[in-house]
């Protein structure tokens, strides 16, 4: 048995306008909840900080792309946990208006992650790409243009709504193209066993010694918890360094909650974020 999360209600902020990837991803996910489209990752933040919205969702990986570097700066900072994962396959297509024509095009306009994702299309169109806050923030200004020679590249779903004529679908370069997205709310939740494979997040930022992150993380080996993601920062004076990780396991078993009160030996701080369900794209 796998958390529900179709009977939710109430609002999920995300980052964008309507028709954005991460708007797919609400719906996917959360189905029965209303969208709220927010202008940067800091305001998706703060409207579920100050109860606007009930959950939020944003990117943080894509399998081309890498990480979303803006979210893992800001989560720290932020008073919210994760209670869930998921995984959206990207399908990127080039829209334009309903009366353009292939050869009328010559701009193309999208998201700074989107655009080299799309490389071949737009050599082959002879494209001058152009960098936007987001896909669809770019397919709703082809609208606002209203001119034949400019065209974007977003989800199907912002052609749909913007009311834009798909030139071509599925133009990634790549066909396997996934972004993963984290839900996120102002409480943590409590998995259970019978959800299935449960991971857990945290923060933790290593005292300045030798050795300080093996040291750290040998309470993972020796208790048999694995790690299926460590990724680094490091502070404005280049000194420490901060880490994000992700183990396999709830921070309610043993195992990790041995491994966690060991890694506080050798951490001057570890922040948790949460424990949530493994989505089933990841099929551990």
């Amino acid at each position: 048995m796998t958390q529900d999360f179709t009977k939710r209600t109430g609002k999920i902020s995300f980052q964008g306008t309507f028709g954005a990837f991460h708007e797919m991803a609400c719906k996917e996910m959360f189905p029965q909840m209303d969208t709220l489209p927010c202008m940067t990752f800091e305001e998706t933040f703060s409207v579920l900080e100050n109860g606007e919205a009930d959950l939020a969702m944003i990117a943080v990986d894509n399998s081309l792309a890498g990480r979303v570097a803006d979210v893992h700066h800001l989560l720290p900072q932020k008073k919210m946990f994760i209670i869930g994962e998921h995984f959206l396959p990207i399908s990127m297509c080039l829209l334009a208006l309903p009366d353009a024509k292939m050869e009328d095009l010559k701009d193309v306009h999208s998201h700074t992650h989107a655009l080299p994702q799309c490389r071949k299309i737009i050599k082959e169109l002879g494209l001058t790409p152009h960098v936007h806050a987001d896909t669809a923030g770019a397919a709703a200004d082809i609208v606002k243009w209203n001119d034949k020679s400019q065209c974007a590249i977003a989800s199907k779903l912002a052609g749909e709504i913007y009311g834009l004529q798909i030139m071509r679908e599925g133009i990634q370069d790549i066909p396997n193209n996934t972004t993963r997205f984290l839900a996120l709310s102002r409480e943590m939740e409590r998995p259970t066993k019978d959800m299935g494979p449960i991971l857990s997040s945290f923060f933790f930022e290593v005292r300045n010694i030798p050795a300080a992150l093996y040291k750290a993380l040998g309470g993972f080996a020796t208790n048999g918890v694995q790690m299926t993601k460590l990724e680094s920062y490091i502070d404005p004076q280049f000194n420490v360094a901060r880490f994000y990780a992700e183990v396999l396991g709830s921070i309610d078993d043993r195992n990790v909650g041995l491994a966690l009160e060991e890694l506080q030996f050798f951490a001057k701080e570890v922040q948790i974020m949460g424990s949530y369900p493994a989505h089933p794209f990841r099929a551990l």
